[in-house]
């Protein structure tokens, strides 16, 4: 039997979320709840800001809407807090006490809605030595010790994009905790302030591994562990092409598996034995050169041998698992990543391409009965969507 399905885009269908627009967790945080069918205004101020690409390529702002107001206007903050009376969930990426400044910030806003959950995503939270300073990703996670566990020895840690800190540490914690928070209000009517920091997020990530530190299962020290690379069947192994192949094969039957489709039986008791560690390492690598990638994603296919190819961004949306999952999906001309996770009751979907700076004015206006927006429209400096790029 089918699940039956309810109208709407998702089940936060029916959540009104405000966006003052920034770059990186902020936006990719909104992304999320707009994927998830929350009705996001995303408001843009005249001139910025942007990730020096096309606004039209900018995914991270697909399924929101757009407003532009000009907050050091003296009508700015009005024309914010009429939206901020009409919704649940703000969401605002400045450092500490800029928004205050503008005069939207969580005094004002919760004054005008106190149902209203208030949701500040920084790097080093609102409080502390380093609240006021400036960062990006990687020297938010450099001081988690997060950074630190990445890497061969003897290298200095690799920079993993902006995916640990900015996303993992960052969008992903504040939208665990505005919606919970939304959920409080829900039931008691009271609203709050969500302070989500990326140094705290990515420090909570690494709770199983300070559970393994403490209990003497982990070495503080990078490639000496089971899951960093010190083992020999967890890690990332090049093959005859320049290509690489990843290797999980923890579990007994799985490195049974693993050993004999690689031709290395000799090494079937290596894997407990530390000290044949280097010996099966060599071996391993040995063994992975001698074919192309294509021919050992062949030889490991229909396995439980744990193994996969390493792919790259543009290949990864053809892989049959994911291409029959649907894990990427095309819309607007751009291949993306599909909402995630998924709902059998409240299916998600990618409605709209990215919002344009200001172009759904008149529709939020009139969706969220703040005629007032549209006054920005008579001033071309203002009102243009062209003129904020």
């Amino acid at each position: 039997m089918t699940a039956a399905t309810t109208p709407g885009h998702g089940p936060l269908s029916g959540v009104r979320v405000i966006e003052l627009a920034g770059i990186g967790p902020g936006p990719f945080a909104a992304m999320l709840l707009a994927d998830l069918g929350a009705d996001v205004v995303r408001v843009d101020r005249p001139g910025g800001p942007g990730l020096g690409i096309a606004p039209e390529h900018d995914i991270t702002n697909r399924n929101k809407r757009s407003v532009l107001v000009d907050l050091k206007a003296p009508d700015g903050p009005a024309r914010v807090l009429d939206l901020v009376e009409r919704a649940d969930i703000l969401i605002e990426g400045n450092r500490p006490g800029v928004t205050e400044r503008l005069g939207v910030g969580p005094e004002p806003c919760l004054d005008r809605n106190p149902r209203l959950v208030y949701g500040r995503m920084t790097g080093w939270g609102q409080d502390g030595p380093l609240a006021e300073r400036a960062g990006h990703d990687i020297a938010y996670i450099a001081l988690t010790g997060t950074l630190g566990m990445i890497g061969s020895p003897g290298e200095p840690p690799p920079a993993p994009a902006n995916l640990l800190g900015d996303y993992a540490g960052g969008s992903l914690y504040l939208v665990v905790g505005v919606l919970a928070a939304l959920h409080h209000a829900r039931v008691t009517g009271i609203g709050q302030v969500v302070d989500a920091a990326i140094v705290d997020g990515t420090a909570h990530l690494s709770a199983m591994i300070h559970g393994m530190l403490a209990a003497g299962g982990w070495q503080d020290r990078r490639a000496a562990n089971l899951l960093d690379g010190g083992c020999p069947y967890y890690g990332t192994y090049e093959t005859a092409d320049g290509k690489h192949m990843a290797v999980g094969a923890l579990e007994p039957q799985f490195y049974d598996e693993f050993t004999r489709l690689l031709g290395l039986a000799d090494f079937a008791d290596a894997r407990r034995d530390w000290a044949r560690w280097g010996e099966l390492r060599e071996a391993v690598a040995a063994r992975f050169r001698s074919r192309t990638r294509d021919e050992w994603t062949g030889v490991f296919a229909g396995t439980d041998a744990c193994v996969a190819p390493v792919l790259s961004l543009r290949e990864a949306p053809h892989h049959p698992h994911l291409a029959a999952r649907g894990t990427f999906t095309e819309h607007g001309g751009i291949t993306q990543p599909a909402p995630a996770p998924r709902f059998s009751a409240t299916p998600t979907s990618v409605r709209g391409t990215p919002a344009l700076p200001g172009a759904d004015t008149p529709d939020v206006a009139r969706d969220w009965e703040v005629p007032a927006l549209l006054d920005s429209l008579d001033d071309p400096q203002r009102g243009n969507p062209s003129a904020s790029l």
